[in-house]
């Protein structure tokens, strides 16, 4: 497929859409194995056309988090990036694998903030060249690196026992399989090394023989780009079936918060918890989604954005709702936090 100078390619994002069923409900088994099987094209569609959006609407860290009330909405962001990196344990001079860099925003702040070096992956080219752009311009260009690649394919790529510790943001639940991709990783960590990870996964809660359950999950998938959503219980069980010790692991989620993660996808002013966020909780109402939704079609008949962008912005929207939905109900978590060790070492 031809793409275009920056890496998108208009018929990956004009056929994203076209792996769920029009009626989600009826979105059956077969779908999610052809999604499966098709999971480079899935993720890849979804981000060449949602990327732009995530920044314009959200962040340079593609990622959820917990709030503290009163606390500033990229604070909030970078201070869950800091937990991720003080629970591993990171050090300076460990040299670090970022599995699903996304555009780099959480690779950046913890190469500061741990004083360590790290190798971004991705396998979107759109994403690898806006992360290396923002990565020059914060001046990391020598702590923070970049490579394109399959995070199925990890030790094809770097060798095993690469790497002193490997952390995903969000990230691995694009993956085929949980076991495939932490096997992956479990081979380029060194012996003794940690693996750090806040998945999306759906609660113990969570019962797919329910409809309104499976659907739920239907709608998470289309409206983020995943192949298949998957119980926590699998992601657990996925990380001792390849060998990890799980040196702690906890929903984040299910804290008791004043304010919940989902809470500027609500789209309600009266939330934001700063004067600073009062534009990011906009963008999430009812108004913010009306503008949102004629402004990018319009740039799409400019030819500003690849065509199919307007309707891959659509399906934020089901994402949105989804998420907030699941969240209130205890269904979904986008942060099961686990910390594991690769035995051996020291």
């Amino acid at each position: 497929m031809p793409a275009l100078a920056d890496g998108r390619v208009d018929e990956r994002i004009q056929n994203y859409t076209k792996f769920w069923q029009k009626d989600i409900s009826k979105d059956g088994k077969a779908d999610t194995d052809n999604r499966v099987d098709s999971y480079t094209d899935v993720v890849n569609g979804y981000y060449d056309g949602a990327t732009g959006l995530y920044e314009f609407g959200w962040a340079r860290s593609f990622h959820f988090c917990r709030f503290y009330k009163g606390e500033a909405f990229q604070a909030g962001l970078a201070r869950h990036e800091h937990y991720l990196a003080a629970q591993m344990g990171l050090r300076p001079g460990m040299r670090v694998l970022d599995v699903g860099c996304g555009v780099g925003g959480p690779a950046r702040e913890i190469a500061r903030f741990a004083d360590v070096t790290i190798v971004g992956l991705n396998n979107n080219d759109f994403q690898i060249g806006r992360a290396r752009k923002y990565t020059k311009q914060a001046g990391l260009e020598n702590q923070v690196s970049f490579v394109k690649g399959d995070f199925m394919k990890l030790s094809e790529q770097f060798g095993e026992n690469s790497f002193d510790a490997v952390y995903a943001i969000e990230a691995t639940v694009h993956a085929p399989t949980f076991e495939g991709v932490y096997g992956e990783i479990m081979k380029v960590l060194k012996p003794g090394g940690v693996f750090g990870v806040y998945e999306w996964v759906m609660t113990d809660a969570w019962d797919p023989s329910i409809p309104a359950h499976k659907e739920l999950a239907n709608r998470i998938e289309i409206g983020n780009g995943i192949p298949e959503m998957r119980p926590l219980k699998q992601a657990r069980q996925a990380m001792r079936n390849v060998g990890f010790v799980v040196e702690h692991e906890e929903d984040l989620a299910d804290r008791p918060d004043e304010v919940p993660w989902y809470y500027p996808l609500e789209g309600d002013i009266r939330k934001a918890q700063t004067a600073w966020d009062l534009l990011t909780v906009w963008r999430c109402s009812w108004s913010g989604k009306l503008v949102t939704h004629y402004g990018l079609w319009f740039i799409e008949q400019l030819g500003v954005v690849p065509k199919g962008t307007w309707e891959v912005g659509e399906t934020l929207k089901i994402a949105g709702d989804s998420l907030v939905d699941s969240g209130r109900a205890k269904l979904f978590t986008p942060m099961y936090l686990a910390v594991c060790r690769k035995p051996g070492g020291n």
